[in-house]
């Protein structure tokens, strides 16, 4: 133990430098998290900061502890891989071994190169110079990945640039250590003061970079000077007073990051896949629930619950309404592109798988059943599905019953989901009193969701390149609502569900394709060999990405779209209360107006923003040193204001004078009154022989008095302070005394 304590005292400055590495580290692991499967990503991240400790806690020499950090990777490497059930142990124990050694490829490559390059850096980066040079290369990769390349990466490189910020203090704190010794002995007395210089440094830094203004760049850089070079089209689309000055050239497509909504797009034509059905839909990939302000947060692995989906079972469905009617219909879906995504999509709600590429089994899909979503299990090495055939029971919505159901009768005796409820803490008050202004004339919900509609339908503008300049609130529904008053689905689709759940209304949002354009020669063609001449086939291209809303109608009719994005029209069929579901559906707006261009979702992010609360901490950070450095300098702001009054500076003679005059009255409160008859010598008299426990700093205070006032030598400069300190002394004395 006494070994242990020692070497942590020797290695403070080591413990710093491996936190500061562990979050330069996670950065790209916060890169690599979308390409990687969620097994390697998550293999890293634990070999990452697992290494870190060991070499912060273990009191060992080096050998010693590679050993162990050997053998903890291997644990990491058992654990990680037995819980994502790429290894499963379910034999005798060499049975085991065997199987765990074979599943190791490619994984152990990666902790290993993971633990090799932690010990270089460990290692390497051991002066200010290189820790510089090792902040510049990563600073610089993250860069040309966030031009290049779909990803944004402002908050990495921002973590990034901090903790090489913080890793040059302790660096210098270190030196400092070892240089001056005895200073740092002193320092540790009042770490306090080292500590609060960071701090204000860092808030101060923080709260400048936050306040820069927005320009446009100046200089082009190299690489879309080289496409202009070659005749080719970059797209900018680039406005100096847009929100945070960002660019707004990504891709439409399907969405892979919701938690910052917002921002412009391109429209992109690429086909994604051809679906060929009876019944015309919105094609549905994942839902969310949790909103953060800025957008829609994933689900934590805590909440990420699924079941295997087996071909030819059925898929069970939380959200099915329990007696409503629905429509079987069959989707064949074949994908045109080589990309892999997280779900297989398809119309409300999928109930069964039936084949897989021509297939009848498959074990890499798995069912989330709460939120009807089919999802591709990317941790196993198989290829995503390039057909696939599904079944969906599509629920018939009894309009006329339903919109005169109250909210009683409605979700009276149904436990909501409270994640279908949820607000942020500071979710503006305004969208919520907007919400119930819009609604006040109704006492049903689905009245009230259908004004809601009707309100974003008519008096929003459809586009996909918002003017961002207008925007000043910091909630994303809120800034659309007041501020932007245009945009494209998301910003509809989630202002839709956040007003619905200020009423109380369970809602949830939902991201997919919208139907896509019907396909009339393949149809010809495929007609020749199928007798189901209702069926159709669509084409679905990444500008038909889409997101919309789904809100929550108690037990008896359970979720049921909405759409609030202007000039889209969501293929809904009804019934009546007592019609035979086979007979009598009726598809709603089945014809989408040609004009209409489809709206979609923006692949990549806005501009990364600091968060408000580091923001406002900072402020609060400065705001306190500001008062600090006030409140220790106030003598010299007494005598600054003096000198105004004046016309000239203070001697120091009068500055003694005026520190008489300031203990005089701070006595007087005490009891030691002067009478008028009385010099002050004749007053300091009296006073010590009536609490002898000052006498003496009185007399002293007296001398500097007559001396500064009588003597016909003047004073030193810093009197005045010797002066205070005498008479801070007195006080102490003075309160020792009386009690």
């Amino acid at each position: 133990m006494r070994i242990f304590s020692s070497r942590q005292k020797r290695s403070w400055y080591d413990a710093f430098a491996l936190l500061w590495i562990v979050i330069i580290g996670m950065q790209w692991v916060s890169y690599t998290e979308p390409i990687w499967f969620q097994q390697t990503t998550t293999l890293v991240a634990v070999t990452l900061i697992s290494v870190a400790i060991c070499e912060m806690i273990l009191p060992f020499r080096t050998s010693i502890r590679m050993i162990l950090k050997f053998i903890l990777i291997g644990f990491i490497l058992y654990y990680v891989l037995s819980f994502y059930g790429i290894f499963i142990p379910n034999g005798t124990l060499p049975e085991n071994l065997i199987a765990f050694v074979a599943s190791l490829n490619p994984y152990v490559w990666f902790a290993i190169c993971t633990w090799v390059m932690m010990e270089c850096i460990i290692r390497l980066i051991t002066d200010a110079r290189k820790v510089l040079m090792f902040l510049g290369l990563n600073i610089v990769a993250l860069g040309i990945l966030d031009s290049f390349t779909p990803s944004v990466l402002w908050k990495e490189v921002a973590w990034t640039a901090f903790a090489g910020m913080a890793w040059l203090v302790c660096l210098h704190l270190r030196s400092f250590q070892i240089k001056y010794p005895l200073g740092w002995k002193r320092l540790r007395r009042n770490p306090f003061k080292i500590v609060a210089n960071v701090i204000v440094i860092f808030s101060l830094i923080i709260v400048v970079g936050v306040n820069m203004p927005i320009i446009p760049p100046i200089l082009t850089d190299p690489y879309t000077a080289w496409v202009k070079n070659r005749g080719d089209s970059t797209q900018p689309n680039f406005s100096a007073t847009g929100e945070n000055g960002s660019f707004t050239n990504s891709e439409s497509g399907y969405s892979r990051e919701d938690n910052q909504l917002g921002g412009g797009f391109n429209y992109d034509y690429s086909p994604v896949m051809t679906i060929y059905t009876s019944e015309r839909s919105y094609w549905r990939g994942e839902t969310r629930d949790e909103y953060s302000g800025t957008g829609w947060q994933d689900p934590s692995y805590s909440r990420r619950s699924f079941d295997d989906a087996d071909l030819g079972s059925e898929l069970h469905n939380d959200g099915a309404a329990a007696r409503g009617n629905t429509k079987q219909v069959t989707q064949s879906v074949t994908m045109l592109n080589d990309k892999v995504y997280p779900v297989l999509f398809g119309a409300y709600a999928i109930n069964e798988v039936v084949s897989v590429d021509g297939e009848s089994e498959a074990s890499t899909l798995l069912w989330k059943s709460e939120q009807a979503e089919l999802h591709w299990d990317g941790s196993r090495d198989t290829p995503f599905p390039r057909t696939y055939t599904i079944q969906s029971e599509v629920p018939l919505i009894p309009v006329d019953t339903i919109k005169a159901k109250t909210y009683e009768e409605l979700y009276g005796t149904d436990e909501i989901n409270s994640d279908y409820l949820q607000i942020p803490n500071r979710f503006p008050k305004r969208v919520t009193e907007l919400a119930k202004e819009i609604t006040a004339t109704s006492e049903y919900p689905y009245e009230k969701v259908s004004l809601l509609q009707n309100y974003l339908t008519t008096n929003f503008s459809y586009t996909n390149n918002p003017d961002l300049s207008l925007k000043q609130s910091n909630d994303f529904v809120d800034g659309f609502l007041f501020e932007i008053k245009e945009g494209y689905c998301d910003y509809f689709s989630t202002s839709l569900v956040m007003m619905a759940r200020s009423l109380d209304i369970p809602a949830r949002w939902v991201k997919g394709y919208a139907p896509g354009q019907a396909d009339f020669a393949e149809d010809a063609a495929f007609s020749q060999y199928n007798d189901e001449m209702s069926s159709m086939s669509y084409v679905v291209t990444n500008a038909d990405a889409h997101s919309w809303a789904e809100v929550y109608f108690g037990e008896e009719y359970g979720w049921i779209p909405v759409e609030a994005t202007p000039g889209f029209n969501m293929p809904l069929l009804t019934s009546t209360e007592d019609a035979d579901p086979e007979e009598t559906p009726k598809e709603e707006d089945e014809v989408q107006p040609e004009e209409t261009k489809e709206p979609i979702t923006n692949e990549k992010d806005e501009a990364f923003t600091v968060s408000p609360i580091i923001g406002w901490t900072a402020v609060s950070v400065l705001i306190l040193w500001a008062g600090y450095i006030i409140w220790r300098n106030r003598y010299n702001l007494h005598f600054y204001v003096l000198r105004l009054r004046i016309g000239k500076p203070l001697t120091p003679d009068q500055k003694v004078v005026v520190e008489t005059e300031r203990w005089i009255r701070s006595v007087r409160r005490k009891g030691l009154r002067r009478e008028q008859h009385e010099t002050l010598r004749e007053s300091v008299t009296r006073w010590g022989q009536e609490v002898p426990v000052v006498a003496a700093e009185l007399s002293e205070l007296l001398r500097q008095f007559e001396m500064a006032r009588y003597s016909p030598d003047h004073v030193q400069e810093n009197a005045w302070q010797e002066v205070q300190d005498i008479a801070a002394q007195m006080k102490k004395r003075l309160k020792s005394a009386r009690v």
